[in-house]
Parts: structure tokens; sequence; C-alpha cells
């Protein structure tokens, strides 16, 4: 048996997920680390201010936003990067979403320069900027 659920609850998915783990050993299980619009609003809602904003900069750039642009927002990237990424590691152990799950958003370093350096931009997939404007408008009432 396939079984496929969409638009599902985050409290819905947590108890099924609970179910299925009660039977684990009478099933495979394979779920899905893609972002929904769902676990994208709860990542969002879960960010301080300043990474919530972050990300704003970042998906209404179409996933692609100097990393210079944002220091100057900014100042230090240091605290919005480290609560972008305690987001998806706190989803992972609260079960908002399976281990596995990849960061929305990634640094990007300059390729000619292997060298420690900093971030020259910071991206997303276009897949992703669809499901998080999704989830951004939902979370301000389309205030982008």
């Amino acid at each position: 048996m396939k079984i496929t659920i969409e638009g599902a609850s985050p409290a819905f998915e947590r108890e099924l997920l609970a179910l299925i783990a009660d039977h684990r050993h009478e099933l495979t299980l394979s779920a899905g680390t893609e972002w929904t619009v769902d676990r994208a609003e709860t990542y969002l809602a879960s960010l301080p201010a300043n990474g919530r904003a972050f990300a704003q900069q970042v998906i209404y750039a179409d996933g692609m936003k100097d990393a210079d642009e944002l220091r100057e927002v900014f100042e230090s990237l240091r605290g919005p990067t480290i609560s972008l990424s305690r987001a998806v590691t706190r989803g992972v152990r609260e079960g908002w979403w399976p281990q596995g799950t990849q960061a929305p958003i990634n640094p990007m370093y300059d390729p000619d320069n292997p060298s420690w350096q900093r971030a020259v931009a910071y991206t997303m997939t276009s897949e992703n900027v669809i499901v998080f404007r999704a989830a951004h408008d939902r979370l301000t009432g389309g205030q982008g």
C-alpha cells in the first residue's frame, strides 16, 4: 500500500508519524524531505525577528541575495544565519519535518577563492522561493 497525503496540518502529521512509528516493524517508511508551504510557514514562524527578516530578503530577491547588501541591512550576518541553521535542526527535533530536510537558504562562496572567506551571496532554489513566498504571505497577510 502506498499513501500520499498533502495539505495535512502539522498536528495531523505528528500524530500520523507517531502511529507509523508504533508499527515500524511492519512498514517501510519514506518521508519526503521537500519543503512544503506548511513546513516553510512553521520554519519562518520559529525564527527570531532578524532571522525572519533575513529570510524575507532572500525570498523576495528571487532566491539570490548579495551578502554585502545583507550586511548593509544587518551589519553582522552571524546572528541571522545561526538562527536559520538552528531552525532546521529544531524542526527535526520537534518532528516538524524529517531528518535529512535540507536548509532552505545557503551561503554561496567565491569559487575562485578557496581559502577561508565570507559568503558572497545567500541562495534558495527556485522551487523553495515559490513555497516560502506562499508561507511568508500566509504569516504576514501578503505584506511581503
